[in-house]
């Protein structure tokens, strides 16, 4: 659906983007991890005909984002981390004025804009004038815009920045509706642990190169290293601590007496950890809880990104 080939973005003397290659499948939700400034919304431009890359291309369906940008925008819903609208215009004259810029005709227009404001939760504010919106609000009114044409692609650049919390779940579960629709989504944000909730996959991205992408939970297990794991027993403290200092793959071993918990770092495999809990029922260590902290997104972006050389 999507492949991006070698695009390199310069200004001057400034290397925005440095050979970026990627491909999405269709149908998948692509997260863009990465700092500001790390080159994720010069990528989302030139994906959405809007920047011209200085190298490389970009397909979208198999149509250039620089030979056939006409094409591609027919497919593409664009959502831009800044934009604009226009606030002499109640919501529903907003959307209406976007599918007629597309060409559908008024009376499917009449049809589709109730349609798109439900799915965006904005059916009350229809009448609404734009500039009394929330910021919530706008940013999911901009959504509907950008689905006026049913796209195919939609690219959304940091679509929850600046909500508030419950703004920010109302975005994602709107975007979790558009993902079991079949839409490709590519999605660009800093609040890391709301990518990995609704992404199928996760890009990292730093000064404008490709650092890792694939499935979140395969980029979170290639970097967990060293389990630290916490044990809670209901008595025997003193007994679990004695059978969990055997065992080769455990160090750092703590006692928290007052949580009757005992804590340490794990190098074992999974497998390991399955034989380690049945030796340790087999000899009556009284387990009732048993919890592994595992890294977040922040700690993968962090992990990923340090002491690369460029």
């Amino acid at each position: 659906m999507i492949e991006i080939k070698g695009l390199t973005k310069k200004y001057g003397s400034f290397l925005a983007l440095d050979h970026f290659e990627l491909t999405v499948d269709e149908g998948v939700v692509c997260g863009f991890v990465g700092a500001n400034g790390a080159g994720k919304s010069t990528i989302f431009s030139i994906l959405a005909t809007l920047l011209s890359p200085t190298a490389g291309d970009a397909l979208i369906n198999g149509q250039s984002v620089i030979r056939e940008s006409a094409e591609v925008r027919k497919q593409i819903g664009y959502m831009p981390d800044f934009f604009g609208v226009y606030d002499q215009l109640k919501a529903d004259e907003y959307l209406d004025f976007y599918g007629a810029s597309y060409g559908i005709p008024a009376e499917k227009r009449k049809v589709l804009i109730p349609e798109l404001l439900e799915l965006v939760n904005l059916t009350d504010k229809r009448y609404e004038y734009v500039d009394l919106l929330s910021r919530g609000m706008k940013q999911r009114l901009c959504l509907a815009r950008s689905l006026i044409h049913d796209p195919k692609v939609l690219i959304l650049d940091e679509p929850a920045s600046g909500l508030d919390p419950r703004a920010r779940i109302e975005m994602r579960d709107i975007l979790r509706h558009l993902k079991s629709m079949g839409k490709t989504i590519l999605i660009s944000s800093h609040i890391l642990p709301e990518l990995a909730e609704m992404c199928d996959e996760i890009v990292v991205i730093d000064s404008g190169k490709l650092i890792a992408h694939g499935h979140v939970e395969s980029i979170q297990a290639q970097l967990q290293g060293d389990k630290r794991i916490k044990v809670k027993v209901l008595n025997r403290l003193a007994d679990a601590r004695a059978f969990f200092e055997e065992d080769p793959f455990i160090s750092g071993l703590e006692i928290l007496e007052n949580k009757q918990e005992v804590a340490f770092t794990y190098k074992g495999t999974d497998e390991d950890q399955v034989e380690l809990l049945r030796k340790a029922l087999l000899s009556n260590i009284p387990i009732y809880s048993l919890t592994v902290e595992e890294k977040d997104l922040e700690d993968v972006f962090m992990a990923i990104t340090k002491g690369v050389d460029y």
